[in-house]
């Protein structure tokens, strides 16, 4: 995929989509692309996180062990995953691993924090979404409903 595409294709996450182009293209410019065999394990349950992926083909399967098979949802094309660890050094609550080869673009929390301090409009955007995204899920929690 090329520079152009890979822009696009983030500026179509939430997280993202209220940065503008430069920020976007350093992000797309700086990530490190993956191409990942089916069975390769992104990352474990309880890992820390050093940052987040963009699935860019493919699918990652996520699990957490306690929730058994039930608790298990598949990622595609477009899904941000890990996305907290973006922010903060948290703990994985889930693990994932590829099901198919897949493409993934690994943005880590240094690149990220360096595209919101070289273009500080951005951070604005992203404290609404991550504002936002707070309120829905302490609102899923209120109301009875795990997110």
């Amino acid at each position: 995929m090329s520079l152009d595409n890979d822009i696009k294709f983030l500026a179509r996450v939430p997280l993202f989509s209220a940065m503008d182009h430069e920020a976007l293209r350093l992000m797309a410019f700086a990530a490190e692309k993956r191409n990942l065999q089916a069975g390769v394990v992104l990352f474990r349950r309880g890992d820390l996180g050093d940052g987040g992926f963009m699935i860019i083909s493919g699918v990652v399967a996520l699990e957490a062990p306690d929730r058994g098979n039930g608790g298990a949802r598949s990622a595609g094309p477009g899904t941000l995953i890990g996305e907290h660890a973006l922010l903060a050094e948290v703990r994985r609550p889930q693990t994932a691993t590829v099901r198919e080869p897949s493409s993934v673009l690994m943005i880590s929390r240094a690149l990220f924090t360096r595209v919101l301090h070289e273009y500080p409009n951005n951070a604005r955007g992203v404290r609404r979404f991550w504002a936002q995204h707070l309120y829905d899920r302490l609102s899923s929690l209120k109301n009875g409903v795990r997110p």
